[in-house]
């Protein structure tokens, strides 16, 4: 006796939402603090936009960090599309909610600690000065409370709709 995928013992889609999550959570970072609020660029500590070639040159980096944002999110909607034609169970809204505010937070915490901490190419609040309380605030609230509460939320027991 055979079975068909979609009613044989495949594992639940998690990797998917994880990674959806970062690429948005990364586009969050992207448009709302270095575009909307303007309160630090890709490189803003290490080249301040002060000048007309700085801004440009600040700019080219936005672009290929937004560039890469999008390849990840890309890359988390196939890997959704791969385990719905494999049959694998779909997360409930919940759940799904759950792994990509856990994604959002693994972006926070990695990009916090790299780019904030161990490189210092730009902080939380850069412009017009730099704050340090706001890096440490980000990675606590922004970074850990939403990989918390993303894990919370991914691993409730709920079923299936």
């Amino acid at each position: 006796m055979t079975t068909s995928p979609a009613t044989s013992r495949v594992p639940a889609s998690k990797r998917a939402g994880i990674v959806i999550g970062i690429g948005m959570g990364a586009f969050v970072d992207g448009i709302l603090l270095h575009q909307i609020l303007n309160w630090h660029n890709m490189g803003s500590s290490v080249l301040p936009p002060t000048t007309m070639d700085a801004m440009r040159r600040n700019m080219t980096w936005e672009g290929a960090f937004h560039a890469a944002v999008w390849a990840i999110t890309l890359v988390g909607i196939y890997l959704l599309l791969a385990d719905a034609r494999r049959g694998a169970p779909m997360p409930t809204p919940g759940t799904f909610t759950g792994q990509l505010l856990l994604g959002w937070g693994l972006f926070n915490v990695v990009e916090g600690v790299i780019d904030h901490h161990v490189l210092d190419i730009h902080h939380v609040r850069d412009l017009p000065e730099h704050v340090p309380a706001y890096d440490w605030a980000f990675l606590l609230v922004a970074g850990v409370g939403i990989v918390i509460l993303g894990w919370v939320l991914a691993t409730q027991r709920t079923e299936a709709r």
